[in-house]
């Protein structure tokens, strides 16, 4: 085989396993091609008033949220982090798992980054809109080799509920911003035990 077409076939192959990984990554999760785009997030974002409870009201696909009665708890550790208290009620018990999270540049707050494991690197969550006392739109993107991104947005509430209009206003604020809605959908929080 020449040389040419050796090299040729090396600068396939990354292209080739991407391709063959395509379904296993985004069978649970929304995929789109290029890079991750920049949406606006919340000007003059206030941490202290986000801290707290938080329903999930609709979601993308996520592989790590399969269940129902999903939520979210924020609190500041004595470090300066953000503790990231996740529950869902899956196969017939709550699951919760732990992160933590943190604001890498104080001058944009709504940018946070997010980790559950000390192995992985933290993974953006972007606060697009939050009233803090009712509703939260968060998206979250993550680039693969700049081929394409997987994203993620949920919208949340600070109850189980949302007015229609309201998930409506959220739905319209991630369409503005590109965000394809095909896939979101619902999350059941009905037949949920509030602690």
């Amino acid at each position: 085989m020449p040389i040419s077409r050796l090299r040729r076939s090396a600068r396939m192959l990354p292209l080739c396993v991407v391709l063959a990984l395509l379904p296993l990554l985004t069978s649970a999760q929304t995929y789109r091609w290029g890079a991750c785009p920049s949406p606006k997030v919340q000007p003059n974002f206030n941490l202290q008033q986000y801290l707290g409870k938080w329903y999930e009201i609709a979601k993308l696909p996520a592989r790590f949220e399969r269940g129902k009665c999903i939520e979210a708890n924020y609190a500041i550790r004595p470090d300066g982090t953000i503790r990231v208290l996740n529950s869902q009620f899956y196969k017939d018990k709550v699951r919760t798992a732990e992160g933590t999270a943190v604001v890498h540049d104080p001058r944009e707050p709504a940018r946070i980054g997010v980790s559950f494991s000390y192995f992985t690197p933290y993974s953006p969550y972007w606060i697009l809109s939050t009233d803090y006392s009712s509703v939260a739109v968060v998206y979250s993107c993550t680039d693969i080799l700049r081929i394409f991104h997987v994203e993620y947005a949920w919208i949340l509430g600070r109850s189980r509920f949302l007015p229609d209009e309201t998930v409506r206003y959220a739905q319209d604020l991630l369409l503005a911003e590109g965000v394809d809605l095909f896939r979101m959908t619902t999350t059941v929080q009905t037949g949920c035990e509030d602690k």
